[in-house]
């Protein structure tokens, strides 16, 4: 049978995306980037970003104090979840005994099966935890709840609860969610600005049966979801082009608002000055994705949030500690005096990904081969191939 909104089930064998608001209204409005499967992971696959960010995800949790009943993290972004399970494994080291409620948006329906093939072992290790995926928005996602009447009344909520006790039949139970899936994450993209935008929204809550007892408090009931997390990771959850207005008003005011007391905000996104840079310059010199930076946007969030503003801390830190280096995996022999095709296409690809460049811009850049003679002369110029992204936080006041 098709599961139907409000259900509650516990799975059985036969129960067979870095996301940008649908609101984006700037000029290139065809721009679907964080739709393109082949770039991302092989961007993910050949680049140490995720692990890095992952550790500057655990230095904030030494700053984190959870209340009762639970330790509360959301994921604005969880993509293949490279990101989300390194952090609960740090969460686990951190916190062995607290119950965890971890809640990812994500509207990519390849993610979310990329991400749950990762989670079995999740599950095995820290038993008390409530996994919560959904696909709304950003202004709906922390609290499970859409905005528009006509999206809540075709929400759909499912209920897995997990048996047994071991990594393997969570894994083959995660596995069987394919099918319910497949039926409702589905994405349309938007006539105004071919952005992705789910056709119902969708919240799937995932716990261990043998803990539900344990976890009464701390598993989410549909009407009844509070915000107040303790942590909310916002890495790359805008395009760098859009305004700074756009970033605060519909991605960071609203995630700021679902902190709890005490609850802090990492956001990170691409700062350029690297290797990966010059590559785009060689091919379009006048390229600069990068005008803006943590500082402009801290201001401009906290003219948009007003008077709320006074309820948080602003930390843009020094350079030293805000901006970090993240490589493309090489070997030493691969970067030598004939660099091998592969490895120039994967450097090709992470520099404009990175750079957030339009399909139909690399379908002229490619024509010819400039763009990998450029890529060529960048590796051997350094050794290497690696980019800068800078963090920022947001802190909730404790009173």
């Amino acid at each position: 049978m098709p599961d139907i909104p409000g259900s509650k089930s516990t799975l059985q064998p036969e129960d067979n995306l870095q996301a940008v608001s649908e609101q984006d209204v700037s000029s290139d409005k065809n721009f679907r980037f964080f739709d393109n499967r082949q770039k991302y992971l092989l961007f993910v696959n050949t680049c140490s970003e995720k692990e890095i960010i992952a550790k500057r995800v655990g230095m904030e949790l030494g700053n984190i104090r959870p209340n009762p009943p639970a330790l509360r993290i959301f994921d604005a972004g969880m993509g293949d979840g490279s990101v989300i399970t390194r952090v609960m494994r740090e969460t686990h080291r951190r916190f062995p005994t607290i119950p965890l409620y971890i809640a990812s948006k994500e509207i990519s329906l390849e993610d979310v099966r990329l991400s749950l093939s990762k989670m079995s072992d999740r599950f095995f290790e820290h038993p008390s935890t409530v996994l919560v995926l959904t696909n709304m928005y950003y202004s709906e996602a922390p609290w499970m709840s859409p905005k528009k009447v006509e999206a809540a009344k075709t929400m759909v909520w499912k209920d897995v609860a997990l048996s047994g006790t071991s990594a393997h039949e969570f894994d083959e139970q995660l596995g069987h969610l394919d099918g319910f899936l497949a039926q409702n994450w589905q994405a349309s993209h938007s006539p105004k600005t071919g952005n992705p935008v789910y056709e119902r929204p969708v919240v799937l809550v995932i716990y261990r049966e043998d803990y539900r007892f344990l976890l009464d408090d701390v598993i989410p009931r549909q009407g009844k979801v509070r915000a107040d997390f303790d942590l909310v990771i916002a890495s790359q959850p805008y395009r760098l082009r859009v305004s700074d207005e756009f970033k605060a008003r519909k991605v960071l005011s609203p995630l700021v608002q679902a902190l709890g007391r005490g609850g802090r905000l990492l956001g990170i996104h691409s700062c350029g000055n690297d290797p990966g840079l010059e590559i785009i310059k060689e091919v379009w010199p006048k390229e600069n994705p990068y005008q803006r930076n943590r500082h402009d946007l801290l201001r401009t969030l906290k003219s948009q949030l007003g008077k709320e503003a006074r309820k948080y801390n602003f930390n843009v830190y020094a350079d030293a500690r805000s901006i970090f280096r993240y490589d493309m995996h090489t070997l030493p022999s691969e970067v030598s005096a004939s660099i091998g095709t592969s490895t120039l296409f994967a450097a090709w690809n992470a520099a404009v990904y990175v750079a957030q460049i339009e399909d139909s811009r690399l379908t002229e850049a490619i024509t010819d081969d400039r763009y990998l003679l450029a890529t060529d002369r960048i590796l051997k110029k350094y050794g290497g191939l690696w980019f800068y992204d800078e963090s920022f936080v947001v802190s909730r006041k404790k009173s």
